[in-house]
């Protein structure tokens, strides 16, 4: 009995090691570029417009579309107390959220109700930088704000075009 029970014991614990070991990953044998290391999910391109064929030639300011305010929730758009947390105002050239700042930088796509572009952020005393793509649906009642690089927001938000 003496001798099994080390023996049982050692069996358990290679047994639960070789479950919980975690299946490596294939080698890259390329090096990351730019936008992998940029973007967690690559943004749906552009649609072709006239002008640009969806990219961004000769833009430099948010497309008329997407500039208004925009609330995460109903009273995001009608607070006034100041307390509109999720409201987010859009102008040529920034996003203006409840305690930050975002200015815009390089456009990378634009079409009359979409943007994908860089924008500097600043609010609560620091500094950062995020690729943000605005896609406005529903005849303009809706827009889709993701954003992607280190310091990003997990997953899409959904706005509602303020009245």
């Amino acid at each position: 009995m003496t001798r099994t029970l080390p023996l049982l014991t050692l069996t358990a614990a290679l047994a639960l090691a070789a479950c919980s070991k975690q299946p490596e990953a294939p080698a890259s044998t390329a090096a990351p570029t730019e936008t992998e290391d940029v973007f967690q999910e690559s943004p749906a391109p552009v649609e072709a417009t006239e002008a640009g064929e969806g990219a961004a030639v000769g833009m430099s300011e948010i497309p008329e579309t997407i500039r208004g305010r925009w609330g995460l929730v109903a009273a995001d758009c009608t607070s006034t107390r100041g307390d509109a947390k999720g409201l987010l105002e859009v102008s040529d050239d920034q996003l203006k959220f409840y305690e930050s700042v975002a200015k815009l930088g390089e456009i990378k796509e634009a079409g009359e109700s979409r943007i994908r572009a860089t924008f500097d952020y600043t609010g609560e005393g620091q500094s950062w930088t995020n690729d943000v793509v605005l896609d406005v649906q529903d005849d303009g009642k809706t827009m889709i704000r993701r954003d992607y690089g280190k310091d990003a927001m997990p997953g899409p938000l959904k706005y509602t075009r303020c009245a």
